[in-house]
């Protein structure tokens, strides 16, 4: 009997090759291994649970035994692994040696949590995951105010869902402008109206000082000078890939896995798949990428050797109150833009200097035009 093809984590990207490997070999054996409880759930919907009211186990689509019945699969829950070693094609988990033909780290990535000072950096909430969310779905229902850390993607989703909930919050970051990375200044000024709208304080250009207890609450200081009190705290400032594993066994890496177009790692059996790895110097967490990063693996780990082609991709950002997609290149302070707009919505088109496009944003009723301009981009790579 062959030796199984070993799976490192039950994230998306895990689960997602999984599925995959299965749909094209019903055979072949593999054995999952992850630290945490292995249900299978959607983590985008952790940015409306509170406007839907939805608990921990009502985001589980399908629990952890379901999911290795169904996928005929060998699942080690609750297991750490403790080290790989390359040479031998083993790994060191739960104090016993598991042999492997091929090794995939879906190893995902670390909530990060700025140092602060204070008493209360106990009480910082990160939403990285069911468990997490699971963790804390009491106190942030019972919470009347919440302070987000953090107005990228995730915390701007969050801020606007917890607001929509009637919970009285405040965000805030170090950068000037409400998703920096991702929008032009005028239409993080629209988010930013629009969360205004619904009661949200938005401090920008500055950051928290101190978190400190105060009975039940938390006393928030920021370096501007303001101070606020909240019944809980999230924070949502970026993520940071586990690249433990793979650094101790020897393996190149850099701010995640280094992995070439084939997803494998410098050494020939070991590959790396999701927010963990790092292709061409990129660190690819959104789903569509992982979904085709995904599906070109499996080809691979089955004998087609396939290299990860991505074309333009669509990015949703969950904000009701100003539904939005954008794709491309739309954060170049340097881009031509060209705007159509209406009361229901916007279209942005981003230019080069040599007129062609680039990237784009719409909005509202115009996202509809988003899938015709998302064929006009180059191609990612």
């Amino acid at each position: 009997m062959s030796l199984p093809i070993v799976i490192i984590g039950s994230g998306f990207a895990a689960y997602q090759l999984v599925k995959t490997l299965r749909r094209q070999d019903t055979q072949q054996a593999i054995t999952v291994i992850t630290a945490s409880c292995g249900d299978d759930y959607a983590k985008p919907d952790l940015s409306h649970v509170f406007t839907k009211g939805q608990s921990a186990n009502d985001l589980i689509k399908m629990s952890a035994d379901e999911f290795a019945k169904t996928y005929d699969i060998t699942l080690l829950r609750r297991s750490r692994v403790e080290s790989i070693d390359a040479r031998q094609k083993t790994l060191r988990c739960n104090g016993e040696s598991i042999a492997y033909q091929q090794l995939i780290l879906a190893t995902g990535a670390k909530a990060l949590v700025p140092p602060f000072q204070g008493d209360a950096m106990g009480r910082i909430i990160t939403l990285n995951g069911l468990e997490d969310y699971a963790a804390s779905e009491v106190e942030l229902k019972k919470a009347q105010s919440v302070l987000v850390i953090g107005a990228g993607l995730i915390g701007t989703e969050i801020a606007m869902d917890l607001a929509s909930a009637d919970k009285r919050v405040i965000l805030t970051d170090r950068a000037e402008a409400l998703l920096p990375s991702l929008l032009p200044d005028f239409v993080s000024a629209q988010l930013y109206q629009s969360l205004g709208n619904q009661g949200v304080s938005i401090e920008l250009g500055t950051q928290v000082e101190s978190l400190r207890q105060a009975e039940e609450s938390i006393a928030i200081s920021l370096e501007n000078g303001h101070d606020y009190r909240v019944d809980a705290v999230v924070c949502a400032v970026g993520l940071r890939p586990n690249i433990r594993l793979a650094a101790e066994a020897g393996l190149k890496t850099n701010r995640g896995i280094v992995v070439d177009r084939q997803l494998r790692t410098s050494d020939p059996h070991i590959f790396a798949l999701g927010d963990c790895a790092e292709i061409d110097g990129n660190v690819l967490a959104f789903l569509q990428p992982i979904l085709m990063s995904a599906n070109a693996l499996a080809k691979t780990l089955l004998g087609q050797a396939s290299n990860v082609a991505l074309p333009p991709m669509m990015v949703k950002v969950k904000t009701p109150r100003l539904p939005m997609q954008l794709s491309g290149n739309t954060a170049n302070a340097d881009a031509n833009w060209q705007v159509s707009a209406s009361r229901e919505g916007m279209t942005a088109k981003a230019f080069d200097e040599e007129q062609q496009l680039i990237g784009f944003v719409v909005t509202g009723s115009h996202m509809k035009q988003g899938f015709s301009l998302l064929r006009e981009l180059p191609p990612t790579f």
